[in-house]
This record gives structure tokens, sequence and C-alpha cells, in this order.
């Protein structure tokens, strides 16, 4: 049995942890017009930085992902086919690749024929500010640079609906405008 200074002990060690987590975490991102999407400044696979703010205006999905995810190169092609309809249209897809090894990446994107962006984010920083931890987690944001909808898991980008979904927000006004 604990005696009572150990039971102290586990429980100020207990609160610290907690206080930790809490104090190291950011405020939920709010769906619909609530939060606007946490801005960054990531380099692409060919070392030049995008920063998210530059594509105000622009209907952007977010996608945070790694090469050993499987789901997530699950639905790379949909998400291909979803860009390649799309971008002509206003609509920007960035892949957020939290790997370390950057030639694994580019590997992975030759091999799946990817011409989306592929953004670097080894040290986790960013989809730690997005709350992105469930690989593939994925962000859409409006023209606004809010965002719209979160998706956690793979999705089938080229269905319908999802067309749909983002086509309503390209169709949207630009901001300001």
């Amino acid at each position: 049995m604990f005696g009572r200074g150990a039971w102290l002990i586990t429980a100020v060690i207990a609160m610290a942890a907690v206080y930790a987590l809490l104090a190291g975490s950011s405020t939920p991102l709010l769906l619909g017009r609530g939060s606007a999407a946490p801005d960054f400044e990531l380099l692409r696979l060919s070392g030049e930085s995008l920063v998210l703010t530059e594509l105000r205006g622009q209907v952007v999905l977010v996608n945070f992902w790694a090469t050993w995810c499987k789901p997530c190169e699950d639905e790379m092609p949909a998400m291909e086919r979803l860009y390649r309809a799309l971008h002509p249209d206003g609509f920007e897809l960035l892949a957020i690749s939290v790997d370390e090894d950057e030639t694994v990446v580019a590997r992975f994107r030759d091999e799946m024929g990817i011409s989306f962006p592929i953004l670097l984010d080894p040290t986790r920083a960013v989809s730690s500010r997005y709350q992105a931890f469930r690989f593939p987690e994925s962000f859409l944001i409006g023209r606004d640079g809010f965002v719209v909808e979160r998706y956690v898991g793979p999705k089938e980008w080229g269905t319908p609906a999802y067309v749909a979904r983002v086509r309503r927000l390209l169709a949207a006004e630009t901001p300001g405008g």
C-alpha cells in the first residue's frame, strides 16, 4: 500500500503531467467560420517555401500524411484526380508529410505520380498546430482562410459528394468581392 506521502507525490506528478499537456496544446479548431486556418511556412520537396496565407482567395485542402501510412497511400490516387480536375478553377491541395527523410518522400511522390505540392513537416510542428495526429487527416479551407471541414482517415476524394463540396466553395465569392 502507498503511504500518505507517496499518494501526494503521485498526485503532484499527475497534475504536472496534465498541466504540461494542456499548456502545450492550442485552442481547438472550430469548423465552419469558427477558426482561421493556422498559418504556416514550410518547404516544398523542391526546396522552395510555401506560406499558407499566400493562397488566400483559393480553396485549399491541407492533408497531413506519412509514407509509412497505408491509408495515406490508398487515398493519394483520388487526391491526385481531385487536384487535376479542380486546380484550374482555384483549388489547391497541399500534402504535408510528417516523414523525417525527404528522399523517402520524393521517391513516394515519384512512384505515385503525384503532381500536387508536397510540403515537409519532419518536426511535426505544423501538424501539432492543426492538432493532426491520426494520419491521414485533412482540413478543407475556404477562400476566406477559415477551416470549413476536418476529415480524419482516408477519403475517396473523387466521389461526387467531395467534388461537389469543393465546387460549392469554389463558386463562393472571393473575400472582399
